[in-house]
């Protein structure tokens, strides 16, 4: 049995931009005009839960109760809102077909691991028609750290895999991928990986 993990933004939907845009405005409208890092990268825990944990941090905020649950809620209705004026989030070429294809096979245990919140990642895999019946999604929701998160996607039942890849477009997912000893296949142009899934076999 081959695992095989995806990531969501960047690497199975073309959803980047927006859904930078939008956790950043939510951030925002919560917790008021925060400071964020240059780049997402200089973040240590390039993930939902992790750069707010982190934002809060760098602004010297200490809130009670917790805002991680207004936050989520505020930006999946504005995602939502993005959906009803946009239409659905477009897929990366190829990538559901590719997907399902993997899905299908006897020979692959198929799973996400993302570093979004569960209820935006399964809105947004939604809108572009991916069928998540099933499947094990592992998100931020209870982990900050990315190799945490992937970790938890695996099929706890099944003690061994003859290998694993995940497929991720960041540098943050490759790390990840060598800290856990993972195969790594990048996707986007940004790190030098594949653009489309069309024409992959299922290996």
């Amino acid at each position: 049995m081959h695992a095989v993990v995806f990531d969501i933004d960047g690497t199975l939907l073309d959803s980047n931009s927006v859904d930078d845009d939008l956790y950043r405005s939510s951030l925002r409208h919560v917790l008021g005009p925060v400071r964020f890092r240059e780049e997402i990268s200089d973040y240590d825990f390039v993930s939902d839960s992790g750069i707010l944990w982190q934002v809060l941090a760098d602004n010297d905020l200490m809130i009670s109760p917790d805002p991680t649950p207004e936050i989520i809620e505020y930006f999946v209705n504005a995602l939502q809102d993005h959906i009803s004026e946009n239409g659905g989030f477009r897929e990366v070429p190829g990538a559901r077909k590719f997907f399902e294809s993997l899905r299908s096979s006897q020979d692959h245990y198929v799973a996400i691991a993302t570093g979004g919140w569960s209820a935006s990642a399964i809105l947004k895999l939604r809108s572009a028609g991916f069928d998540l019946d099933g499947l094990q999604l592992s998100a931020s929701d209870n982990e900050h750290d990315r190799t945490a998160i992937m970790r938890s996607a695996l099929d706890r039942e099944k003690s061994e895999y003859e290998s694993v890849t995940y497929y991720g477009d960041g540098p943050w997912d490759r790390d990840a991928c060598i800290s856990l000893g993972w195969n790594f296949v990048p996707v986007g142009r940004e790190i030098g990986g594949l653009e489309t899934y069309h024409n992959l076999g299922v290996v």
